[in-house]
């Protein structure tokens, strides 16, 4: 029996994708942590219930457009037919069925992290999947458990609540998101 394919999930909303998450994704290939990537996007975080975002569809189309050319890199539309909110520990269960040639590893910030006790079903994930955490500014990272890898990949300072104030604020994002996401946000009045 051939080894499962090792395939990262990096979730968000990607409110919007910024070259941060796309530093991550590199840094995460480069370093053999996985095979491949597929960035989920959530239609729901749990913690950003309140969260106006633009449609699911359109942050899905900014993503794909954005990974096209990467390889071993897609964009996945997977919890759109999930219940909402999308609670990982859910989204694990059913992508781990749907997909039994994959060993899937979960992909956070430091963010993220430091409050994965308060998770809903964080022992389970813990026990079952692998964990890789990236760094972010003001999160320092003081332990971790078996099964958790720290990310060794450049601190962006950048985040897609900067972008969309960035935005709103009429200052230029062209160097802090791909060109295609530019575009989008420019031609729809996304953010304004």
């Amino acid at each position: 029996m051939p080894s499962p394919i090792r395939t990262a999930l990096f979730g968000g909303t990607f409110n919007p994708l910024h070259n941060g998450h796309l530093a991550i994704v590199k840094s995460v290939l480069e370093q053999g942590l996985a095979d491949e990537v597929w960035m989920l996007i959530t239609p729901c975080n749990p913690w950003k219930k309140d969260q106006e975002l633009p449609d699911d569809r359109l942050r899905y189309d900014m993503v794909a457009a954005s990974v096209k050319d990467m390889e071993n890199v897609f964009a996945s539309d997977y919890e759109f037919n999930l219940p909402k909110p999308s609670y990982t520990a859910n989204t694990l269960r059913h992508i781990s069925a749907d997909y039994p040639d994959r060993e899937f590893i979960l992909t956070i910030g430091a963010d993220n992290w430091i409050k994965f006790h308060n998770w809903r079903e964080a022992d389970f994930i813990l026990k079952n999947y692998p964990i890789i955490v990236y760094p972010r500014k003001d999160y320092p990272i003081d332990s971790v458990s078996e099964n958790v890898f720290i990310l060794d990949c450049p601190l962006m300072d950048i985040s897609s609540t900067q972008i969309r104030q960035m935005v709103k604020d009429g200052t230029p994002i062209n160097e802090f998101v791909p060109a295609s996401v530019a575009r989008t946000i420019e031609d729809l009045h996304l953010y304004c």
